[in-house]
């Protein structure tokens, strides 16, 4: 399955954005800021765009054993340098572009804030004469999405060109003589859009990927679909933080702020789907995985039990969408095993 069901309605709970103040904690629990250059502490991590550093929490049992702990519900964490990512991502574009001897960027323009961040990104690395986006309806894709996609063509100044997938998807599934659910006509609906992407790289250029971090961690997009790529520029941005990142690049908001929906049938969106808000999401997930926090850590701070659960067990589960094919080693040298050095293989 590619995409989750929705959660039971009990983990649908929203959290407060409200952060702890030094006038109201009291003294043994009183929030402070790292400067980021404590090494004792180091709560800032390493990453360069992190701007924000987490809140600190410190009761008096914790001060008593000097261990800090962030705070999870502070979404400061969450905060980057809008500036620097953009930087940063327009350069690796360009460079590993360079280092596969290529000079293009295919993109699929689906009208939402992924690809137009992404789209965004390409043209400005590369310039919009060696940028392809592709927006690849299905009998279902709402009207709108064909204008954002429009309106992103315009703005940036890329090649879009639509290629309809309704025919050969239908074509397919009228062929099969067992029941058919959604979930397999959306998934057969992503493939079916890399194919083309794919097939309009060659010979010069590279398929980058739309998928978020969420996404990636929570294993919601199809394997070998939405979520295939030859390079990746935002998926080491969580949700909260691309949407940010569009606003600074100029994206519309009619776009970054709409509902985000993959349109695999009429009226799907996302958090319904998921059961709960890329907001939510986005702070349990960030404390799990870059803070290295316990679920008991996060319950402890409030987090709703079922919810922490919840995403602990997509992550988990959807863990092989994330690496590629496992490959049985028998040799010396296997690949993803022990070969592992492209420098090796440098001309001298």
């Amino acid at each position: 399955m590619a995409r989750s069901r929705r959660a039971p309605p009990s983990s649908t709970r929203t959290f407060s954005s409200a952060r702890s103040t030094l006038s109201s904690s009291p003294a043994s629990a009183r929030a402070t800021r790292c400067s980021g250059t404590s090494a004792r502490t180091s709560c800032c991590g390493t990453s360069p765009a992190v701007s924000v550093c987490p809140s600190i929490v410190v009761t008096s049992a914790l001060a008593r054993t000097g261990v800090i702990r962030p705070d999870p519900k502070d979404p400061s964490p969450l905060r980057i340098d809008e500036v620097l990512v953009r930087k940063m991502l327009v350069l690796f574009i360009r460079d590993e572009i360079a280092k596969a001897r290529l000079r293009r960027a295919v993109v699929g323009v689906s009208g939402g804030v992924d690809s137009a961040v992404t789209v965004a990104l390409a043209t400005e690395a590369l310039g919009p004469d060696n940028v392809i986006g592709l927006f690849t309806p299905y009998r279902i894709s709402s009207g709108e999405s064909r204008n954002h996609a429009q309106q992103l063509s315009r703005q940036f100044g890329f090649t879009l060109e639509e290629v309809p997938i309704t025919e050969q998807v239908d074509a397919y599934f009228h062929a099969r003589t067992e029941k058919v659910d959604k979930i397999r006509i959306g998934n057969k609906m992503a493939r079916e859009r890399k194919s083309i992407e794919y097939d309009r790289s060659w010979p010069d250029g590279i398929v980058l990927g739309t998928s978020n971090k969420t996404e990636l961690l929570l294993g919601y997009g199809t394997q070998f679909g939405d979520m295939a790529s030859g390079i990746n520029p935002v998926g080491d941005l969580y949700k909260t933080q691309l949407r940010e990142v569009a606003l600074h690049l100029g994206i519309p908001e009619a776009i970054v702020r709409k509902p985000p929906t993959a349109e695999l049938w009429e009226g799907q969106t996302d958090e319904d789907e998921l059961g709960f808000t890329y907001a939510d999401a986005d702070l349990i997930l960030y404390h799990m995985v870059d803070r290295r926090l316990r679920p008991a850590e996060l319950i402890e701070h409030g987090f709703d039990a079922q919810l922490v659960a919840r995403i602990r067990e997509l992550v988990r589960r959807n863990h092989y969408k994330r690496v590629m094919p496992l490959i049985a080693k028998v040799s010396l040298r296997t690949i993803g095993h022990d070969f592992l050095y492209p420098r090796d293989w440098e001309a001298d």
